[in-house]
């Protein structure tokens, strides 16, 4: 894809202009992005609501048939299911690594690709959790393995 960006002062506001020969996936996920509003995401802690910043969260898991995001300022019990948290956060930043946890690929501190079948993800809050065997070829393909 080629990419080309023209500073003019004759545009107060930005103009993107797409040409192309056809639609692409690509360009459909590019679409749905930029025209996707800031999603707000509210977690319950200490019986109180507050709004979670999408960016500060480390991962978000399901344990004992409720919905947690564990963030830089804590843990927060959340409203919404795995899969609609899923569908809310931003797909280059959020990734699923078993049927009951996402996590947030700018707080990966590293891959242990050591055991055998599975990875292991050691995250920036000091977390270790591992990629279940699903979605190892998944995690793989996105490291650059395959």
């Amino acid at each position: 894809m080629q990419i080309e960006i023209r500073i003019d002062s004759a545009y107060a506001e930005p103009k993107l202009i797409v040409l192309t020969a056809q639609m692409t996936d690509e360009l459909r996920e590019m679409l749905k992005s930029w025209s996707q509003e800031t999603q707000v995401i509210s977690g319950s802690r200490n019986e109180t609501i507050e709004l979670i910043d999408p960016e500060s969260i480390v991962r978000v898991y399901a344990a004992a048939g409720k919905v947690f995001a564990v963030t830089e300022e804590g843990e927060f019990m959340l409203r919404q299911r795995l899969y609609e948290m899923e569908a809310r956060l931003d797909p280059r930043r959020f990734v699923r690594i078993s049927n009951s946890e996402l996590i947030n690929l700018k707080k990966v501190k590293g891959f242990d690709l050591n055991f055998v079948g599975t990875i292991c993800v050691r995250l920036t809050d000091g977390t270790t959790t591992y990629v279940s065997r699903r979605y190892v070829p998944k995690i793989k393909k996105l490291l650059g393995m395959r």
